[in-house]
């Protein structure tokens, strides 16, 4: 049964895979939808640079194929595509530099790999700051990529093409990574969701050009349009790779409460470095008094509270 590329720019991630799953919608189909989106919307963003929609397709019709076996993959037939800086077997993963631009992997990265494994359709990679060291995303390699609600704006970074292609419907899910804001600051300028998750929870296997790195320095995490597909993407992602695997096993904990009233929130709206415009203020203060009104305890002081001064003048150092 086909639909209509409208309804299936607006579908989740969820709401995808389960149609994929029931095969009310084929994975082929649902690829050839999301190709055609990006080429009709992208050019003026900028954030799908590494396209690879022939590849996608043999994807989506494995998928299809296994789908068809009986296959119950949680993300089957979900276009997505990834940030630059994690490597697909043959794609370049550059951040960005130069220096970087004839570099192949001959390997996809472990979060890519158990995206592919969990069903999910790449369709390339998007752009990054210079380095994943600022917040827009410019860089030689690949030029600037724009916010899609003003293309005379940033949609931030290092992850803004992530965030780019989410706000613009061409994708439900994406793959960003995060250490001084790179998922939360796309996020909120392009108005997705983005999941940093704690450090090493998600593999960083693959996440480099060539460089390395040692432990973790960042942290991956998934980006959507949907808090529920956050949930759905991180459970695909979380757990250990390689040497780790030998060490522990990931077993995550259900959720404390399943009530807003169970839980502690505490809201900022002032910093003594920065000033917000009235409206985001507005806006918080909006979601706190929601929040009261849903039963949490809702804070703003604590003597727990960090010098938020002193925390802005160590990362300026660096």
């Amino acid at each position: 049964m086909q639909q209509s590329n409208e309804a299936l720019a607006n579908a989740s991630a969820k709401e995808l895979a389960g149609a994929v799953r029931k095969r009310s919608v084929s994975a082929l189909e649902s690829t050839d939808a999301a190709i055609a989106r990006i080429e009709a919307l992208d050019g003026p963003i900028n954030a799908v640079v590494v396209r690879d929609f022939d590849r996608a397709r043999d994807q989506a019709r494995q998928v299809d194929l296994a789908v068809a076996n009986g296959a119950d993959l949680p993300l089957a037939g979900v276009p997505m595509t990834v940030k630059e800086c994690f490597n697909v077997t043959g794609l370049p993963t550059t951040f960005g530099l130069d220096s970087e631009r004839a570099y192949r992997p001959t390997e996809d990265a472990a979060a890519v790999r158990r995206l592919k494994t969990a069903g999910a359709v790449i369709l390339g990679k998007m752009n990054v700051a210079l380095g994943l060291g600022d917040y827009q995303s410019d860089n030689p390699v690949y030029g600037r990529t724009n916010n899609p609600h003003d293309l005379g704006r940033s949609p931030g970074g290092s992850s803004g093409g992530s965030a780019a292609v989410l706000a613009a419907g061409m994708v439900p899910l994406e793959l960003g990574s995060d250490a001084g804001g790179s998922i939360r600051v796309p996020a909120s300028f392009c108005g997705a969701f983005g999941h940093l998750s704690s450090f090493s929870l998600i593999s960083l296997e693959g996440f480099d050009p060539r460089m390395v790195v040692g432990r973790a320095w960042a942290a991956a995490g998934p980006m959507a349009r949907t808090a529920a597909d956050l949930d759905l993407a991180l459970r695909v992602l979380a757990g250990p790779e390689g040497r780790d695997a030998k060490a522990y096993r990931l077993d995550l904990p259900p959720p404390r409460h399943d009530q807003l009233s169970g839980y502690r929130v505490f809201v900022l709206t002032e910093h003594p470095t920065a000033t917000a415009d009235d409206e985001i203020v507005a806006a918080i203060d909006d979601l706190a008094a929601r929040l009261e009104r849903a039963g949490a305890s809702v804070r703003r002081e604590s003597e727990l509270l960090p010098s938020l001064a002193a925390s802005q003048a160590l990362v300026e150092r660096f």
